[in-house]
């Protein structure tokens, strides 16, 4: 965007939800930085109680001034500069996504180079995470169980689906070796805990196992999770990339399948 365009005012939550993907706690911006890209882009520093808070009034004081949204442009440009991740290009990747879902409901979006761009707009949650072409977000927005995201994100970040695919598969395995103690894999470790087995009550149920259908779900919960296992934990260990594509739209739906393999597994009796 031109910098000698004088472009609309962002509102307060806009400018505010910008602060708080730049200064995140965790993995934003730490103070010198910010401090840093205030002085190069000319905005005064501002008091607050931590340094999301600092932004964001530094942002809109500067913005109220100008009477445009220029200041809060070129801070975002200067902080998303790709030569600052050269290291990191999965926090640049992530703030990338994280800015876009904000910045889609004003119509613009920060390209592949770091600069803000015209985009397509969005009036609603939905529309920004389809409109923000992020995979995270739609993961969000389809509330995604975090033990799946723990296993992938950064193969998610790095926009590798193939990698992301066999590590979320790995969740489900871990989360049935971490709940009985047992140290087998696969399908051996499914017949030892999801299935009846000689006593007739499988290790980790996801029922009552009263009834017959009850029995059947459980039985077709095990072979789901061994189907899982042989669709992606087998194939994406053993084959070559090149060999074994993975689309975004194959890792989201195999994503919300064992999103939904882990919920059952929160309430699940585990026999000791």
């Amino acid at each position: 965007m031109s910098a000698s365009t004088k472009h609309p005012l962002w509102s307060p939550a806009t400018v505010t939800a910008v602060a708080d993907v730049l200064a995140a706690t965790n993995d934003g911006l730490i103070g010198r930085e910010i401090d840093h890209l205030l002085a190069l882009t000319g905005v005064a520093e501002a008091e607050g109680s931590n340094k999301r808070e600092r932004l964001a009034r530094a942002l809109l004081a500067r913005q109220a001034r100008d009477q445009a949204s220029n200041c809060v442009i070129r801070f975002i440009t200067e902080a998303m500069a790709p030569v600052r991740y050269a290291r990191q290009p999965e926090v640049f990747s992530r703030r990338r996504n994280d800015l876009n879902e904000v910045l889609v409901h004003v119509g613009l979006r920060v390209n592949e180079e770091g600069k803000v761009a015209r985009g397509p707009a969005a009036s609603t949650l939905d529309q920004a995470a389809r409109h923000a072409n992020s995979l995270r977000a739609e993961l969000r927005r389809r509330d995604t169980h975090p033990q799946v995201l723990a296993y992938c994100t950064r193969e998610i970040l790095a926009k590798n689906a193939f990698h992301a695919s066999l590590e979320a598969a790995k969740s489900v395995f871990d989360r049935l070796r971490q709940l009985t103690g047992e140290q087998l894999d696969g399908s051996q470790l499914v017949d030892a805990v999801l299935m009846p087995g000689a006593t007739g009550t499988p290790r980790v149920a996801v029922n009552t196992g009263s009834t017959p259908t009850e029995s059947g779900e459980q039985k077709g919960f095990a072979m789901l999770t061994k189907g899982l296992s042989s669709m992606y934990r087998n194939p994406t260990a053993h084959d070559p990339r090149l060999s074994r594509p993975v689309s975004d739209e194959e890792l989201l739906e195999l994503l919300t399948t064992l999103s939904m393999v882990h919920r059952r597994l929160d309430h699940a009796r585990v026999q000791p």
